[in-house]
């Protein structure tokens, strides 16, 4: 009898021990740190969201001004989500990447691409000949001709896709010159150009409003889909429930009217399944 209750005290040990291994697991996995690149404007988002009472994860923000530098750096595992690109920049990256894929997470916001000038007012006062400066990128370059041609600018020829260059303009009745830039430099061309075709993200960091200091900008509608900026991952991780967590962490109420309030409302909230991304 005395033997049998050594071997009940025995296998009481180890269970309580494997018990606490597992507390101790389920804890580290709990407390696991997300790293989160980001670029410009997004670094301070990012940094309110991980301060935030609402986060509920521990979140560390890395800064990064080369956006391939970052995705490489997602893909390869040296960090754990970015937050900066448009759903057309990941498509671009991916097909120029083949053995470091990404996957999005969920959506966050679109920025409106805006046309900038500081010698005219109107898009229409543009003259004959005008030098308009835009992104040397495929994705960006695309977007910057898709908003020339909403802008009633420019025709494109049919089928135009989201990395097609100045090539495919199928009208040009105006002779504009397309000076190909480094968009970073958008804020810093203003003065030597016509006119200048600068993302948000950038326009902000030379404090430019696209609401408010552009001649024209995106409108938001089914067209700009392909800009809705989204939360990357490396491919592998594409399930994994914390990186998904923030999604939901992004569209907070209280972090949303934060984000409203700091950046005059340019950085508009969407909220949808990635599906829409993909019709």
């Amino acid at each position: 009898m005395r033997k049998y209750r050594w071997w009940l005290v025995a296998i009481l040990i180890i269970i309580l021990a494997a018990f606490g291994l597992h507390l101790a697991t389920s804890s580290k996995v709990s407390q696991h740190t997300v790293t989160v690149g980001a670029i410009g404007p997004d670094v301070q988002v990012w940094q309110h969201i991980a301060k935030s009472k609402a986060a509920g994860i521990k979140i560390n923000v890395k800064s990064f001004t080369d956006p391939i530098g970052l995705n490489k750096a997602t893909a390869s595992g040296e960090i754990d989500v970015n937050a900066f690109q448009s759903w057309s920049y990941l498509e671009t990256y991916n097909k120029q990447n083949k053995k470091a894929q990404l996957a999005a997470l969920g959506t966050t916001y679109l920025e409106p691409m805006g046309i900038y000038s500081k010698r005219y007012k109107k898009v229409s006062d543009l003259p004959n000949g005008a030098t308009i400066a835009i992104a040397n990128n495929p994705a960006n370059t695309a977007r910057g001709l898709l908003l020339l041609q909403s802008a009633g600018l420019i025709t494109l020829k049919k089928g135009f896709g989201a990395t097609f260059g100045t090539n495919e303009i199928a009208s040009n009745p105006r002779h504009f010159k397309f000076e190909e830039i480094d968009d970073t430099t958008g804020p810093r061309v203003l003065n030597s150009v016509d006119a200048v075709l600068i993302g948000n993200t950038i326009a902000l960091t030379g404090h430019l409003n696209v609401l408010t200091d552009s001649i024209y900008h995106e409108k938001i509608d089914q067209t700009t889909k392909n800009n809705i900026n989204i939360l990357a991952t490396a491919k592998k991780n594409a399930h994994n429930q914390t990186y998904l967590k923030l999604v939901k962490l992004y569209h907070n109420q209280q972090i949303q009217e934060w984000i409203k309030k700091k950046y005059q409302g340019t950085k508009v909230e969407v909220n949808k399944p990635l599906s829409y991304l993909k019709k």
